[in-house]
């Protein structure tokens, strides 16, 4: 998430009443998650286990639950709860609705047709020639392109599954992203895409996506990819363009997907993999596969 302007890291100190170490008029662009974050925005680590991690990240302010060596040129904001008060800080600067309140600020492209079931949020720009189908719903500050069809029933912008156990319970992580749908992309019936929790979740120019895909918070996919029902992609992916996916196929989170890849048919891809034609519980290339499949049965 950017800020609207520019912050400074003792005005994000005073808003969560954390101690700082780094000069007043430090420098704060935004917040983001550990996967996405960029220069000029805040990380949140609270397990010293990912410290370094943080702290060797792009991000300029880490904000952290012990006082720690600060690497140069970076500071520290130090909470005694960072995944509270990183809630605290996103829900100062960007307002949840959950289409409690009919406020809009909505714009539609010439051309656009919406079904009267169909269900806005807040602070949604919607392109040209669109045609948007029964019972679909779109969540505040989604941004959608040209000559784009979203077909009923599903759902953009839902909250990001992003939790933590807390005193026997769990804790969400609040999403103040939006989904960015780009031109010429088509998504079948009963898709979910959810929102980015800091960040946006992309669909890329010229994709086809079928029928009840789940595609997690900040995910990008590039363009002309195709994706096959019940497809499931978890959060903080990077599908590169021109990408084949059949159906069935899951993957886990953070993973990287290069160009002019397959995956057929229930693949399970836990890692990145680079160009090729992948098949398997634990995606192997298809080669590979049918090669051990010919020993196993000559056994």
């Amino acid at each position: 998430m950017t800020f609207n302007q520019p912050q400074t890291l003792r005005n994000i100190a005073e808003i969560i009443g954390a101690r700082m170490l780094g000069a007043d008029d430090f420098p704060v662009l935004g917040t983001n998650e550990i996967h996405m974050v960029k220069p000029g925005e805040i990380v949140f680590v609270n397990h010293p286990k990912y410290y370094e991690t943080a702290l060797n990240s792009p991000a300029t302010v880490i904000l952290i639950d012990k006082e720690v060596d600060c690497p140069p040129g970076k500071a520290l904001l130090i909470s005694d709860d960072p995944f509270r008060d990183f809630n605290r800080i996103n829900t100062h600067f960007t307002r949840i609705y959950n289409f409690t309140e009919e406020l809009h600020d909505l714009e539609v492209g010439e051309g656009t047709r919406i079904h009267p079931s169909a269900i806005i949020g807040n602070e949604v720009k919607i392109g040209k020639n669109c045609i948007i189908f029964p019972n679909v719903v779109i969540g505040d500050r989604t941004i959608i392109g040209d000559h784009v069809v979203i077909q009923a029933n599903t759902v953009l912008g839902g909250d990001a599954f992003y939790y933590r156990k807390l005193d026997g319970n769990f804790d969400r992580l609040i999403s103040v992203g939006n989904v960015v749908i780009e031109n010429n992309v088509e998504i079948g019936n009963g898709c979910t895409i959810d929102r980015g929790v800091t960040d946006s979740t992309v669909i890329g120019e010229g994709s086809v996506l079928d029928n009840q895909i789940q595609i997690g918070h900040d995910t990008v996919i590039g363009k002309r990819c195709l994706i096959a029902s019940q497809t499931g992609i978890a959060g903080c992916c990077i599908i590169e363009d021109e990408v084949t996916i059949w159906g069935q196929v899951g993957m886990a989170s953070g993973v990287r997907i290069a160009s002019g890849t397959v995956l057929l048919a229930k693949c399970g891809v836990n890692r990145d993999l680079e160009k090729g034609t992948y098949f398997g519980f634990l995606a192997e290339p298809f080669r590979e596969y049918l090669r051990k499949e010919v020993k196993l049965k000559n056994l």
